[in-house]
């Protein structure tokens, strides 16, 4: 289920630098299925050249003047959904603008050239994701989770006992938050990959904090476990999860990528797969390529519970679809319907449990 296009990628690239613009298109027109169609500085001229060019993807910086770069592109969202990658500063006030971006519908966010970036790794990264833009099914835009848990559900999840893992990519930030703003203060203890660089990880966290009633914060490594806490992986780290005594704790490595990516689901889920005696239920949501579907198989042949993201809610059906076809996924279920199933997932357990004592 591949969409194939039948010519080169188009790219509208937004940025006030000239610098920048140069940097971005240069490394994209080094590759002969990418055409960078324009470059604009801002978003009035970007809007004139959507319109004469008919772009595929566009890549847009967040600080800008005249119209910042979140209020255009929820005008892009709102008028002419289309895939769009941030290209954003990796200051506080840049990441935490981009966060907002991802919040309205970006579907990743890349840090600029400069400090620890260098122009190869972010063209790179650039090139790889429209690549998978090309060949994914079409992007769905619009979605939105709606409603509350039922109070008796809401209960459930708040004395269960158990851990919860979560890993998303593409479009995932907006899914995450669909979720976990669902759940209950006294939520069991929840470990997230969302693909996302550096430095951002801990705005997203922040984001999540703010408006979720479970306590949200960017994984340190060596955390213990607690209920009602949930633990985002921070970017340029793999996030694992180990048994200490009867403790479960957080843990932090830096070794290679995993599906280009660090932190990666699968890493997470592995790691997990490892535990004894641990109720868990896994969500595999949105997201391009196949992290985590792997990872997803090792924990439902362990005994876990594992949910992947129905297609009619993902922005991208890449990676719930690669758990489904590997045959890692015991349950599909749109976001609505996660938080609930979940509880019950739990709650059963905790009864099946019971009877086995």
């Amino acid at each position: 289920m591949t969409r194939a296009l039948d010519r080169p990628i188009r790219v509208l690239i937004v940025d006030d630098s000239a610098i920048v613009r140069k940097v971005l298109s240069d490394a994209l027109r080094a590759d002969p299925e990418i055409d960078v169609v324009g470059v604009a500085a801002d978003p009035f001229v970007a809007r004139d050249l959507m319109l004469q060019h008919d772009p595929d993807v566009i890549t847009l910086d967040i600080e800008m003047p005249r119209m910042d770069g979140v209020t255009f592109l929820r005008r892009i969202m709102a008028h002419r959904p289309l895939p769009v990658i941030v290209v954003s500063s990796v200051t506080q006030s840049g990441s935490t603008a981009a966060i907002d971006a991802l919040a309205a519908g970006a579907i990743e966010v890349i840090a600029k050239p400069g400090g620890p970036y260098s122009v190869g790794e972010v063209a790179d990264r650039l090139r790889r994701r429209m690549h998978e833009i090309a060949a994914a099914p079409p992007l769905r835009f619009g979605f939105h989770a709606r409603g509350r848990m039922e109070q008796e559900a809401a209960h459930r999840l708040g004395h269960a006992e158990g851990l919860i893992l979560v890993g998303a990519s593409a479009g995932g930030t907006q899914a995450i938050e669909a979720v976990l703003s669902r759940m209950p203060a006294a939520t069991p203890p929840v470990l997230i990959v969302q693909h996302m660089p550096a430095q951002f990880t801990r705005a997203f966290a922040a984001r999540l904090d703010s408006v979720c009633a479970i306590h949200v914060v960017e994984a340190r490594g060596g955390e213990r476990l607690r209920r009602g806490t949930a633990y985002v992986a921070p970017g340029d780290f793999h996030l694992t999860v180990e048994a200490e005594g009867v403790e479960l704790r957080t843990a932090l490595r830096q070794d290679g990528p995993v599906h280009y990516q660090r932190p990666s689901v699968d890493v997470l889920f592995h790691s997990a797969a490892r535990l004894r005696g641990v109720p868990i239920v896994a969500l595999l949501l949105t997201g391009m390529g196949a992290d985590g579907a792997d990872g997803m198989v090792a924990l439902r042949r362990a005994g876990a519970e594992t949910i992947a993201e129905d297609e009619q809610s993902c922005v991208v059906f890449g990676m719930p679809a690669q758990a489904i076809a590997r045959g890692g996924a015991a349950h599909v279920a749109t976001l609505v319907a996660m938080p609930q199933l979940v509880a019950d997932l739990l709650a059963k357990r905790q009864a099946g449990d019971r009877r086995a004592s």
